[in-house]
């Protein structure tokens, strides 16, 4: 088993949510570049980032604590939260970002996901964060139709490098 430590970042600070809950953040680090050096160093192999304003916004909005910690790690990075577009696919695997993680885009927009799967192969992971059994989207803002089993089989052929689950109940709560 690989596990990778997260940084979720909210307003530029590392921070944990309860259940995702924008208003219930606790601040873990004011430097998160500083704590993904302090992972390296503990010796984890990957890191694995969020972007919590931009899964809510809809594009990135905490690039400038993505640079720093990008610039500060040697360790791959994944990164999802407000990735929905070619565009910012491209541009944050040629900041140096390993893999892009797509959630709403997964559910809204199947075709780029297969699209960049396809031009990116190892480097596109779809990210399915659930409610009650329902994929959430816009920073779990909203609830779809659509139940993670349809849509991970959706993507099981798509050539994605990996399907990320996170069930928000448990989440932030140290429950697994």
């Amino acid at each position: 088993m690989i596990l990778f430590p997260a940084i979720d970042l909210k307003d530029g600070l590392a921070v944990r949510l309860e259940q995702g809950d924008m208003d219930r953040a606790t601040v873990f680090s004011r430097d998160p570049a500083s704590q993904a050096a302090e992972f390296e160093t503990l010796g984890f192999r990957y890191l694995h980032l969020v972007d919590l304003n931009g899964a809510f916004a809809g594009h990135p909005v905490n690039a400038a604590a993505v640079d720093r910690i990008l610039e500060t790690v040697s360790i791959p990075v994944q990164l999802g939260g407000g990735i929905r577009d070619h565009a910012t696919i491209e541009a944050w695997l040629e900041k140096g970002v390993t893999r892009v993680i797509l959630g709403t885009a997964a559910v809204r927009d199947p075709e780029l996901v297969k699209e960049a799967a396809k031009a990116h192969p190892g480097r596109v992971a779809v990210g399915l964060d659930a409610r009650d059994g329902r994929v959430a989207v816009q920073g779990w803002a909203e609830s779809s139709d659509v139940s993670v089993e349809d849509i991970a089989r959706r993507f099981e052929d798509a050539g994605v490098a990996a399907i990320i689950f996170t069930d928000i109940t448990r989440d932030g709560l140290m429950k697994g």
